[in-house]
């Protein structure tokens, strides 16, 4: 949709985020309404098992043709700043910023080291064996995700083809802000979250001399950024003229320091002004929300792979796409017709998921953890699968409810989440959210928060705010609230103590396994 004729001449902000498959872009007025979208995907390479990689060329390539799409039809003098978010990928340039392979095959065009990348397993352990403080910082051991273990993986595998010309390493966010800029300063979203950095303290010297990559002290840090600045902040002299080009935008518009893809759903949903909802974290200060970004590696992939992968999938597809519906729509409204007289949660009574199967990230990072079900049974019909989807949606809501035990043990203390994301257009998936966690969700009134967001940090670049957190009361609005079920509370507490003892079972087995 493009801004209607009727509407008063006004500021816009352009959004740009870059997912796992597919690039989409915003234009967002003051308000945080979203005014026009587009999306262009990306291509994607896995050579060998556990090895993912994208090309950053392919991927600039994308931004460029959906930014172009959003602003046709209105006054590019309107618009006044540009924010990116992306995946927490890592980006290999030589010293003249041209793409360098991440490969054996000396394939220079893939130069990204995706986000869900395994191959640094034996680089992960040893980091984790240091038990050097820093470790502290990322919940006591690293996930192979991380960007360490992946350096020190390249260093050790690809000395001459990539460690030896590498000039700069980007987090993917970084990359965009500098392709966009000539500006190497790194956001301070990205290096905190990813890479070690201490946001009171900066890097850490010991660490990296610590686990093998002391080449970076050495040069003070240059290739993996020594220019900081927190997300918002506005780069250099904005959009350089080559890729205001490229974008199909005016140069000189501010740029702002980006964030991760998931912080930025965070931005655009968790500052919303809740008076008149009846929540607890009204008044209260912002750490008393947790966003929650219900996209691809959260929970996407392990629902997909297990209705997918279900016997009855065919006859499924084929049934929701006769009433023009998506599966989980269609699923949804299996399971009420199923549920009889009680709850539909109550449908998954001896059947339990643990939804592990690319590892754990939060808050155990344990890159063993596998998938388990008990309770399967020998018919294979449409009946069971809408309750294997069931239980493995309430599975991802037992693993949040799991992540924010661990945060107030920590000390914070919660008492509203924050939904958005593609799956928070899920009814079935936000209320078990709700029921099983026992707090209130508020879902967005616009459900592209992570684009809002990404335009809100163009915004508070542009200056037209004072503050991000000005910014995020005025563009991000309350769409709804879900309340939890509380009567049911007793009945998803003994499904959590079942969820607790699966993956406690599974240490064991494995400890079987390695045993003498």
């Amino acid at each position: 949709m493009m801004p209607g004729g009727d509407q008063e001449p006004g500021s816009y902000y352009v959004g740009v985020d870059v997912g796992t498959g597919s690039v989409r872009a915003a234009l967002v007025d003051q308000r945080g309404i979203l005014l026009a979208f587009a999306d262009q995907p990306i291509k994607r390479w896995e050579p060998q098992f556990n090895h993912h990689e994208q090309s950053s060329e392919d991927i600039w390539a994308a931004c460029c043709v959906v930014t172009k799409k959003v602003v046709q039809g209105i006054d590019v003098n309107q618009i006044r700043g540009l924010g990116f978010d992306a995946t927490c990928s890592l980006v290999v340039l030589d010293k003249q910023f041209h793409p360098l392979p991440v490969n054996h095959e000396g394939d220079s065009r893939r130069n990204i080291i995706m986000w869900l990348d395994h191959r640094a397993i034996t680089q992960v352990h040893r980091i984790n064996e240091t038990k050097h403080s820093v470790l502290q910082c990322v919940g006591g051991v690293m996930s192979v995700e991380m960007q360490a273990p992946k350096l020190l993986w390249l260093k050790e595998n690809l000395r001459e083809t990539c460690w030896d010309k590498a000039g700069h390493f980007f987090d993917l966010p970084d990359f965009l802000s500098w392709k966009a800029t000539g500006v190497t300063a790194r956001s301070l979203c990205s290096l905190v979250c990813k890479w070690t950095y201490s946001a009171e303290k900066g890097w850490d010297d010991s660490f990296w001399k610590m686990i093998g990559l002391e080449d970076f002290v050495a040069d003070n840090y240059s290739k993996i950024g020594n220019q900081v600045l927190p997300p918002g902040a506005s780069l250099g002299n904005g959009l350089t003229p080559e890729a205001a080009k490229d974008l199909g935008l005016p140069a000189g518009i501010a740029v702002a320091a980006p964030l991760i893809d998931a912080h930025a759903g965070g931005l655009g949903v968790i500052g919303a002004d809740v008076r008149g909802h009846g929540l607890a974290c009204e008044g209260q200060p912002v750490t008393s929300r947790l966003a929650i970004i219900c996209g691809t590696s959260s929970c996407h992939m392990g629902i997909d792979h297990m209705v997918q992968g279900h016997a009855a999938f065919p006859e499924l597809k084929a049934k929701a796409a006769a009433r023009c519906q998506s599966v989980y729509a269609y699923l949804n409204s299996h399971l009420d017709l199923i549920k009889k007289a009680r709850p539909v949660g109550f449908l998954t009574v001896d059947l339990h998921v643990w939804p592990d199967f690319h590892g754990n990230r939060s808050p155990l990072a344990d890159l063993t953890l596998k998938g388990m079900v008990t309770g399967l049974k020998l018919s294979q019909d449409l009946d069971d699968l809408a309750i294997l989807y069931l239980a493995t949606v309430q599975a991802i809501a037992f693993g949040t409810r799991l992540i924010i035990e661990a945060m107030e043990a920590a000390g914070h203390s919660i008492s509203t989440l924050f939904l958005c994301g593609g799956l928070s257009k899920n009814p079935l998936f936000v209320q078990m959210h709700a029921d099983i966690t026992g707090m209130p969700v508020v879902l967005s009134q616009e459900v592209e928060s992570v684009l809002v967001g990404a335009a809100i940090l163009g915004a508070c670049a542009s200056g037209d705010f004072t503050s991000v957190q000005e910014a995020m009361a005025r563009m991000s609005k309350v769409g709804k609230v879900v309340f939890p079920r509380l009567e049911d509370k007793r009945y998803y507490d003994k499904k959590y103590q079942v969820f607790l003892k699966l993956v406690e079972h599974q240490k064991e087995y494995a400890a079987i396994m390695k045993g003498d």
